[in-house]
């Protein structure tokens, strides 16, 4: 075996060590921290199944399910698939990459895979990402799926791999409805180059575009069963335009886009897409593509109306390709400072070493005490009585954290859209957020008494502060309350 072989061999041995112990570590923070609000939210998902929700696609409630039949209703098992889908993805995006540049003839195919998986690594979006089950966590994966059938084609030629073009687009969408735009970047390839012309004389892209469509035939039937809610929700965002503002949207969006990437892997990103413009071949002209029409309807969205920071997140699979590029040093020490702030937030989040309000400090907003606010509300609650919330998050959270034969009650329109028990008449205590400067709605309590207030707490710092009513259930004429569900317990 040449010297050049055992080298290359070697690096990627170290590599596939080091993604190894990378994802082990993420499965045991996984175990640790306590789930957020949102994740303890698509917990109820995964235990009523459906094939829509109100706030998105149901692929991240498949994702939860699979991690729960391994690991039990735990917060590992709603977080298993995170740190296995980012090992996965990670490994068929350096096999795109190695296979772009060994197709063109490049020298340095080995590094150039290693180079996308460390960057990719080196992200804050993935490294937090990983940690945190949401729709972003099945929505990179099946991008980086997708890159990785794309670079097979365009590398080899062989019209089999639109199959699993069309399989990977298909479930990113059922992932999260961004996915369509680099998905529409692909038809854009297809549209004005050569080679993706080409490819529309075969039947090839046609039949990806038939498993595509049969992939996301559940999530539009659910809509329409439902009032396309799911699809006005997300598309509603359009209507909130304020172009006053368009500075300070820019500005959140360059400055949410640095902190993601983290500075030293965005400017190998920004740097990547603009070498992207010197190559010729068509996988170069089809990153080109799914990295420009997203960013543009980004760009275009933020002149009148707020761009979230993990919008974007959808093109970063696409950007750690194209970060290969660069024939810089510094793409380690860039990544290794990503995973450095990584670090940072989960001491903070796990042993809050530096003592910050919940303004400042996400992580205390987000998961602080809430094992321990759980027993407290239970504690304070007589047990013959339920627990309502008409906050998702906060009655998610409940369901998870309170001793399991304890009745937690939701109350919010969106529970309609769930094949859940509805509450019946009778009294409970509701728990609220001091947030909510309204008082509760008269539609479905009447008020009878003020309990003492309750504060969710980690390490004596006060996360949030929260009132508890004494209330009876309003009730339809059947007897039950509407708009309300029965959550889940865990076992």
């Amino acid at each position: 075996m040449s010297p050049f072989r055992q080298a290359r061999q070697h690096s990627w041995v170290i590599g596939g060590a080091f993604l190894l112990l990378l994802t082990l570590t993420r499965i045991v923070m996984g175990a640790i921290l306590p789930l957020t609000p949102d994740e303890a939210y698509y917990r109820v998902w995964a235990l009523a199944p459906a094939a829509g929700y109100l706030d998105h696609p149901p692929m991240v409630a498949v994702f939860i399910r699979i991690g729960m039949a391994v690991l039990g209703d735990t917060a590992c098992g709603v977080r298993f698939m995170g740190p296995i889908s980012a090992a996965c993805g990670t490994v068929l995006l350096a096999m795109a990459a190695r296979g772009w540049f060994q197709a063109q003839g490049r020298p340095a195919s080995t590094q150039a895979g290693l180079k996308t998986a460390v960057l990719l690594n080196g992200t804050v979006a993935l490294g937090v990402g990983t940690l945190l089950m949401t729709p972003d966590t099945p929505l990179l994966f099946f991008m980086a799926m997708m890159l990785w059938a794309l670079a097979q084609l365009c590398c080899t030629g062989k019209g089999v791999w639109w199959l699993a073009i069309g399989f990977s687009a298909g479930l990113g969408f059922d992932s999260k409805y961004t996915a369509l735009l680099p998905v529409a970047g692909l038809g854009l390839w297809l549209v004005v180059t050569p080679a993706g012309r080409a490819w529309l004389k075969t039947i090839w892209p046609w039949i990806a575009a038939g498993i595509a469509a049969l992939c996301v035939i559940p999530v539009v039937w659910w809509n329409a069963t439902h009032g396309w809610a799911s699809f006005l929700k997300q598309g509603g965002r359009t209507g909130d335009w304020h172009p006053a503002k368009m500075v300070t949207y820019f500005t959140e969006l360059l400055g949410g886009q640095i902190g993601l990437a983290s500075p030293g892997v965005f400017v190998f990103f920004v740097a990547g897409s603009v070498l992207l413009w010197r190559q010729k071949d068509a996988f170069s002209r089809l990153l080109l593509c799914m990295i420009l029409l997203p960013l543009t309807v980004f760009l275009q969205h933020a002149i009148g109306a707020r761009v979230q920071a993990n919008w974007p997140v959808v093109i970063y699979p696409a950007l750690s390709v194209a970060a290969s590029l660069p024939a810089w040093k510094g793409w380690k020490a860039a990544s290794l400072f990503g995973m450095t702030l990584v670090a940072v937030i989960m001491v903070q989040a796990v042993a809050s070493p530096a003592r910050l309000s919940p303004h400042v400090d996400m992580t205390l907003r987000q998961m602080g005490g809430w094992s321990e606010f759980g027993q407290q509300v239970a504690a304070r609650v007589p047990a013959e009585s339920a627990v309502v919330v008409d906050e998702y998050g906060l009655g998610a959270e409940l369901a998870f954290y309170m001793p399991a034969q304890r009745q937690v009650i939701a109350v919010e329109p969106r529970w309609a859209l769930f094949a859940l028990a509805h509450a019946t008449c009778g009294e409970a205590y509701l728990i609220r957020s001091h947030r909510r400067r309204d008082v509760p709605d008269p539609a479905f309590f009447d008020v009878l008494a003020q309990e003492p207030d309750i504060a969710r707490v980690r390490r004596g710092m006060v996360a949030e502060t929260y009132a508890v009513f004494h209330v009876r259930l309003r009730c339809d004429l059947s007897g039950h309350m509407p708009d309300s569900a029965l959550l889940p317990r865990r076992s």
